[in-house]
C-alpha cells in the first residue's frame, strides 16, 4: 500500500506517464475513509483508474494546477469535507482562527467559494478537460440557492465553477459511471444519464416524465418562489420516487438534476470501507505538525450512512438522504482489529457511529421498495406507526466490539438520537449505553425546549427529552455511574422570539445548568431551516414564520442561554424588559439577574447555582466536536485577504 502519487516523481516511482484522473481538494490529503477524497480517489483506483491528488493549490497562480499535468480523462474538484464558508467562518461572519482540515492547522490556505475557485482555475488552464466537481459543497449547492456568507441568492454551482458535471451525494456510484463513460469515449456534454448527477443544458427535449422548477430570475425577484422550489426538490431527494429536476436560467441555459442514485448495499458499504487506506495523513505534512483532524476519527469506526431523523437545520436529507445504509459486522470488526495493532492505539474506540449512532437498519421496509414517505418525516412531530424501533443490531455489535483483544472501552461520540431510544419498549441498549459506552457526558440535542421553536427545528417536544434524561439520570444511579447529560442548545432558529428564548433561560435556571458553548443558528446551504431564514417563509406549509435577523437580537438570545455569565449581564437585562419578563430581575430564587445597585453599579448578573452543574474546563477540552459560540455543529474560501464579510447580517427589504 502506498499514497496516492501526489507529484511527478510519484507518478514515475508508479510507473504512470498520464493519470486518468488529477484530484483538486481545498483540504490536506488524507487518506483515511472519513475523508471525501481518499474514499472517490480509491473507489476509482479499485476499477482501473489511475488517480493524483493536488491538496490546497495556490488558487492565485495558474501553474499550481499542472503539477501533475493534464489528466487523460477529467479533473475532479471537491472543496473539503465541510462547505469552505462554513470551515473558515463564524456564523458572526469572523474568521475561524485555525482550519483542522489543513497541515499545522493554519488558516488562508483555500480561497472562499473553493469549488467555484478551483474550477475556474482549471478552465483558465485547461479549456477542454471535462471538470466534475463533487463533495458536501457542489452537492448542497447543485441548485439555486440561498448564501449566508454574502447574503445573496445565487446560481447552482454547476455554473458558477464552469464545470461540466456535479456528482451529488456520497458520489462512488455515480463517479465510476462518469468514468467509464469518458473511458468510453463519451463526450462529457453527453453525459446526461446517470444518476446522482447534475448537468447543464440548452435542449430539454429528450427529458421525460421531468418537473420544471420556477426560475433562477423568478425565484431571485420572489423569495416566496425559491421556498416553493425548495419543496419540490425535498420531496425528490430519494432514490426510488425522486423525478428529475429542471431549473430554467436566463439565455435558454437549463441545470437539470438526475434523481439519487440508490442507496449501497451492505456489501457495497464494506467494500468501500475496506479499500487500502493508509489511514492518516500524507508524510510531508509531518514537518507542519500533522493534520488535527485525523486525531479522533482515526480510531473511530462509521457503522453507517443516512438519517431518516429529519431536523430541518440538517442538510444531511439533501447529500446521505433519509434511507439508512449500515456495513456488516464483520467488515467493522475487522477495520477495529487493525486499529488495535496501530502503534498510538491506547485501548479506547472512540466512536462507533454515523450521521445518528443508533440507526442500524432503514426506519421501515417499505423504504426499501416505495422509498420515504415524500410529505412524512419518521420521527416527527412524533414517531410513525410504522416505524420499526430496534437496537438489537447495534447492541450486538457494541458487545463484539468490547471483546476484542487490546479493546479497553468503546465509547459513542455520534449523535444519539434519544426520541429514537424512548421509542424502544426494550432498555437493554439504554442500559449498556449508559454502563459500557459513555465517556464521563453524553451529548445529546435537544437544541431548545419550547415545543414552538422545536416545531420549526423538526425536533421531539420537550416532554420526550425530559423522559429522555428522567431515564438517563436513573440508569446512571441504578448502575453507580455519576455521568452527566451535555445537551446542545441552538439560539435564534427561526420561530424564536425573546419569548422562547426566555422561556429556555428559565428552564436552565430549573436544571442549574449553564453551557459553555452555545449554538447561534447557522444557515448552511440546502436545509429547511435556511430556507425560512432567508424567505420568512416555513417551505413545508406556505406560512410565515419569525425569524431573527437582527445581530443584537441575536446576540440576546445567544446572552440568555448563557444568562449568567457576567459580561451578558446588560444584554440579559435588555432582553427580559424588552419581553417584559422584568419579573425575573430580582432577589427571588426564580430570578434571572439582580437589579443594579443604587450607585449605578451592577451585580454582574451571577448567581451560583445551587448543586447546579457547570461543564468543567476538562470535560470541554476533551470533547473533540466542541462547538465554540457561533459556530457550525457540522460536513467558500478567503482570497487570503482579512476582511469584513459584507452584508452578512444585513436586514432583508
Amino acid at each position: 500500500m502506498s499514497f496516492l502519487p501526489i507529484s511527478k516523481k510519484d507518478m514515475e516511482e508508479r510507473g504512470i506517464e498520464r493519470l486518468d484522473f488529477v484530484y483538486v481538494i481545498g483540504d490536506a490529503y488524507v487518506d483515511h475513509p472519513s475523508f471525501g477524497h481518499a474514499i472517490i480517489s480509491r473507489v476509482l483506483e479499485a476499477h482501473g483508474y489511475s488517480v493524483g491528488i493536488i491538496s490546497q493549490p495556490d488558487w492565485k497562480d495558474g501553474n499550481s494546477i499542472t503539477v501533475l499535468g493534464r489528466p487523460r480523462l477529467a479533473f475532479l474538484v471537491s472543496g473539503g469535507n465541510m462547505d469552505s464558508m462554513v470551515n473558515h467562518y463564524f456564523v458572526s461572519g469572523k474568521h475561524r482562527p485555525t482550519d483542522a482540515y489543513t497541515p499545522g492547522g493554519e488558516p488562508y490556505k483555500r480561497p472562499d467559494h473553493a469549488t467555484v475557485v478551483y474550477g475556474n482555475l482549471i478552465r483558465r488552464v485547461y479549456k477542454d478537460v471535462p471538470v466534475i466537481i463533487g463533495g458536501i459543497e457542489a452537492s448542497l449547492r447543485r441548485m439555486a440557492h440561498y448564501d449566508y456568507w454574502s447574503d445573496s441568492f445565487k446560481r447552482s454551482i454547476l455554473l458558477d465553477s464552469q464545470a461540466d458535471l456535479i456528482s451529488y451525494g456520497m458520489g462512488e456510484k455515480s463517479v465510476v459511471e462518469i468514468a467509464e463513460a469518458l473511458d468510453s469515449g463519451i463526450a462529457v456534454k453527453d453525459i446526461t444519464f446517470i444518476p446522482g448527477t447534475v448537468y447543464k443544458t440548452k435542449d430539454t427535449g429528450g427529458i421525460y416524465e421531468a418537473v420544471e422548477l420556477p426560475a433562477y430570475e423568478e425565484m431571485k425577484a420572489h423569495p416566496a418562489k425559491y421556498a416553493e422550489s425548495f419543496q419540490i426538490q425535498y420531496c425528490n431527494t430519494d432514490p426510488f420516487t425522486g423525478k428529475t429536476l429542471i431549473e430554467p436560467y436566463p439565455n435558454g441555459v437549463y441545470v437539470v438534476q438526475n434523481p439519487p442514485q440508490p442507496p449501497l448495499t451492505t456489501e457495497e458499504m464494506d467494500g468501500i470501507y475496506e479499500l487500502p487506506y493508509m489511514r492518516t495523513y500524507h508524510p510531508s505534512y509531518e514537518e507542519a505538525g500533522g493534520v488535527l483532524a485525523i486525531s479522533e476519527i482515526k480510531f473511530s469506526l462509521v457503522s453507517n450512512r443516512g438519517c431518516f431523523g429529519g431536523c430541518n437545520f440538517c442538510a444531511l436529507t439533501f447529500h446521505q438522504g433519509r434511507t439508512v445504509q449500515v456495513r456488516s459486522h464483520e467488515s467493522i470488526l475487522r477495520e477495529a482489529e487493525i486499529m488495535t495493532q496501530d502503534k498510538d492505539f491506547k485501548g479506547y474506540i472512540h466512536d462507533v457511529g454515523g450521521p445518528t449512532a443508533n440507526f442500524r437498519h432503514p426506519s421501515c421496509q417499505k423504504q426499501m421498495t416505495k422509498g420515504v414517505c415524500k410529505n412524512r418525516q419518521c420521527l416527527f412531530p412524533k414517531p410513525c406507526p410504522n416505524l420499526e424501533v430496534d437496537h438489537s443490531d447495534y447492541l450486538s455489535l457494541l458487545r463484539r466490539l468490547r471483546a476484542l483483544p487490546g479493546v479497553k472501552k468503546v465509547f459513542i461520540r455520534s449523535g444519539i438520537r434519544f426520541d429514537y431510544l424512548m421509542a424502544d419498549p426494550d432498555d437493554t441498549f439504554f442500559r449498556e449505553l449508559v454502563e459500557y459506552h459513555v465517556s464521563g457526558q453524553l451529548k445529546v440535542a435537544p437544541e431548545h425546549i419550547s415545543d414552538q421553536v422545536l416545531k420549526y427545528l423538526g425536533k421531539p417536544r420537550k416532554e420526550v427529552y425530559e423522559k429522555f434524561v428522567k431515564k438517563y439520570t436513573k440508569l446512571n444511579e441504578q448502575l453507580g455511574k455519576k455521568q452527566f447529560l451535555v445537551p446542545y442548545l441552538m439560539s435564534s432558529h427561526p420561530g424564536s422570539t425573546l419569548k422562547e428564548a426566555i422561556e429556555l433561560a428559565e428552564y436552565l435556571r430549573d436544571l442549574g445548568y449553564m453551557p459553555e458553548q452555545v449554538q447561534d443558528f447557522y444557515p448552511t446551504p440546502s436545509t429547511v431551516s435556511t430556507v425560512m431564514y432567508y424567505t420568512g417563509i416555513d417551505p413545508r406549509d406556505g406560512k410565515k414564520v419569525y425569524v431573527c435577523r437582527n445581530p443584537h437580537e441575536k446576540a440576546m438570545q445567544r446572552a440568555l442561554i448563557q444568562y449568567r455569565n457576567p459580561n451578558n449581564y446588560e444584554l440579559v437585562r435588555e432582553a427580559l424588559i424588552k419581553g417584559g419578563r422584568e419579573d425575573l430581575i430580582g432577589f427571588d430564587k426564580k430570578c434571572l439577574i439582580r437589579p443594579r445597585k443604587t450607585d449605578g453599579g451592577n451585580t454582574g448578573g451571577y448567581r451560583k447555582p445551587v448543586g447546579g452543574k457547570r461543564e468543567s474546563d476538562s470535560r470541554r477540552r476533551a470533547d473533540e466536536g466542541k462547538r465554540e459560540s457561533g459556530g457550525p455543529r457540522q460536513s467558500d474560501r478567503r482570497t487570503g485577504r482579512k476582511k469584513t464579510i459584507r452584508n452578512v447580517h444585513k436586514k432583508k427589504k
